[in-house]
């Protein structure tokens, strides 16, 4: 689960490196290999993306008066 903005960036970026990999696999492993070696980076990818939507569609709390976020 993400809990902030910091983890937020940071599972972004890991899940874009992901997809950079799969594209250079395609590319580069062979077609008899290419589930095996592929389906780690699926698993991963796919909890990754649930969890930054989870967070996105969680509102933000309300501010009080006074107080700077």
């Amino acid at each position: 689960m993400i809990a902030n903005e910091r983890e937020l960036q940071v599972t972004q970026r890991r899940i874009v490196q992901f997809h950079q990999r799969l594209a250079t696999l395609r590319h580069t492993a062979r077609a008899a290999e290419f589930a095996a070696v592929t389906i780690g980076y699926r698993m991963d990818i796919g909890p990754m993306q649930a969890a930054v939507l989870d967070y996105l569609l969680r509102p933000l709390p309300e501010i009080s008066e006074g107080q700077h976020p």
